[in-house]
Formats: structure tokens, C-alpha cells, sequence
């Protein structure tokens, strides 16, 4: 190998199946020791640069997407959780999405960070890791996608709020990347 060359790292792309016993038996203790198991079976693999497997994000209510939309959009501030029939119907018009049936929350005012706390998390996943790890979002495109914009009218201009939203955290992440 070429010393001169920066060597690249390997990493996976985020999400980890859910251990049985952790869906089982969730608690807090639980949860940090699946999250323990999935960075030292990547690092026993030789994956220089690890996740946490997302497990945190987990919710057996949206097995679809096993939450990892949830976890941000039911957090943001302007995101309203509460989806009505009529919601559900103006959703369904929307051809974009035709393997959701109904938006993972509605649009009502600007989004903010809200209740979001991914510094929490990713200290959370830094307490366990042993060594370098990435901590991963799903991207401001994939969650607009999701919801029912009644506030921005502009697909462009919600995913901005949503980057926005997410990008206020960003700083304050304690990981080698995201």
C-alpha cells in the first residue's frame, strides 16, 4: 500500500436487525447492551468505523420502516404525529410514496429541532462504541417524503427546514463522522 495514499475506511450503512431479546425485554440496559454487541461484532468483522445499528430507533408500531422515520419526524417541532382519514386520504393522492400508506406525521408550522436531541443519542452510542464510530441520519429527502406538507407547500423548501433542523445538532455530535 501507498503511505502517500490515505487509506479508506470501511463503515455499514447504519441500521441493524433488531436482537429478538432486546424487541422482547426492552429496557434502557438493554438496549446499550445491544448496542455494546452490534459495534464489537463489526469490529471483530475488521469495520474500521462501526455504527451503533440504529436499535435506539427502533418501534415495533411502524414495522414498515422499524421507526427509523418516526425517531426524527414525531420529535420536530411543526410536525403534528396525530394522522386523521383525511390526512390519510390527501397523503394517498401523493404518488411519490405508494409504499406508505399514510404520512408519518403532518406539516402544520416551521420545522425546528423541537424535542430532537441527537447529542443524547450519540453520547448514548459513544459510552458503549470502544473506539470510533459513525452516527447515522436518514436524510432530510427520505423524511419529507414521508409527511404531509401543510405549511411550506414546497417540497425544496420543507427538506431545507428538515436539513436545517438537523444541521443545528450536527456540532454538537461526539463522532469520528456522520
Amino acid at each position: 500500500m501507498n503511505p502517500s495514499v490515505p487509506r479508506i475506511l470501511t463503515t455499514t450503512v447504519g441500521s441493524y436487525p433488531v436482537p429478538d431479546w432486546l424487541a422482547a425485554l426492552p429496557s434502557e440496559q438493554a438496549l446499550l447492551d445491544a448496542t455494546r454487541v452490534v459495534f464489537d461484532l463489526q469490529r471483530q468483522a475488521g469495520i474500521d468505523l462501526p455504527t451503533d445499528g440504529e436499535l435506539y430507533r427502533f418501534d415495533v408500531n411502524h414495522p414498515d420502516t422499524n421507526g427509523m422515520i418516526e425517531y426524527f419526524v414525531h420529535k420536530f417541532g411543526g410536525a403534528r404525529r396525530e394522522v386523521g382519514r383525511s390526512d390519510t386520504a390527501a397523503f394517498r393522492a401523493k404518488t411519490e410514496m405508494r409504499w406508505r400508506n399514510k404520512p408519518a406525521a403532518v406539516v402544520t408550522g416551521p420545522i425546528t429541532e423541537g424535542a430532537l436531541n441527537l447529542p443524547e443519542d450519540c453520547a448514548r452510542a459513544a459510552s458503549v462504541a470502544g473506539g470510533p464510530f459513525k452516527f447515522t441520519l436518514t436524510s432530510p429527502y427520505m423524511l419529507a417524503r414521508t409527511l404531509l406538507d401543510e405549511h411550506y407547500h414546497d417540497f425544496a423548501k420543507l427538506t431545507l427546514a428538515i436539513a436545517d433542523a438537523l444541521a443545528a445538532q450536527m456540532s454538537d455530535l461526539s463522532c469520528a463522522c456522520v
